[in-house]
């Protein structure tokens, strides 16, 4: 079933906080109003309750990606089914009265909520399309950036399910910081003079030459989409 889409909303709340960084962008009707972005006819009914329900949730939606990124498929599910339970929407055919070029209704899904407010009608929303995209895809394309100090989600959509990070400017920075570290590994004196062997001479591979180094930097790892 293609709803997946919609996991795209579960993925702009846990991301609208920084928790490493102590930064909080969701702190205002407006933040959640932005926050909807397309998705605005849910938000007819939004109000100043909603900034702290919407905290509530994505507390409880980062702990899904968390569990994911560690691996706990069971507990990830678990959290997710929970907040399902919670927050239940129903799958409609709609058109919204599109029409194709001969005329006939563009039918698709789509979820259609009865939310008690705008924060519910969000929550559903966001957790069944997360559900699609688990289900679809598999609890390990659920993500947490590996980018220090980044904690963004995200869905990992590469073929060969090799994300790390949220996006190419965190995975530049990671691959940037570990070459360094590693030019810092090997021009430290250590590493330069090289350890005495049994005999009581010296290591003579010697220090790191400069087509050594410039080959670690042509082959640290690409950014990733």
């Amino acid at each position: 079933m293609e709803l997946n889409y919609y996991s795209d909303l579960a993925v702009r709340l846990v991301n609208s906080e920084q928790p490493e960084r102590g930064e909080d962008t969701l702190t205002s009707v407006g933040a959640v109003l932005e926050l909807f972005g397309p998705h605005g006819t849910m938000a007819r009914r939004v109000t100043e309750a909603d900034v702290s329900r919407l905290r509530a949730v994505r507390t409880r939606l980062r702990a899904v990606f968390t569990a994911a990124a560690e691996d706990d498929e069971v507990r990830a599910v678990d959290l997710l089914n929970a907040l399902l339970m919670e927050f239940p929407t129903s799958p409609q055919i709609s058109g919204h009265g599109d029409l194709d070029d001969e005329g006939r209704p563009r039918w698709h899904m789509h979820l259609a909520e009865q939310p008690a407010n705008a924060t519910a009608a969000y929550a559903a929303t966001a957790c069944m399309g997360l559900a699609f995209h688990l289900t679809d895809l598999g609890v390990d394309r659920l993500g947490i950036c590996q980018a220090t100090p980044c904690r963004n989600a995200y869905l990992d959509t590469s073929t060969n399910r090799s994300r790390r990070y949220c996006s190419d400017r965190c995975a530049t920075r990671a691959n940037v910081a570990a070459y360094r570290a590693r030019k810092r590994l090997e021009s430290s004196p250590a590493a330069s003079e090289g350890a005495p062997d049994p005999a009581g001479g010296r290591d003579r591979s010697g220090p790191t030459s400069g087509r050594t180094a410039e080959t670690a930097q042509r082959t640290a790892e690409p950014g990733e989409r």
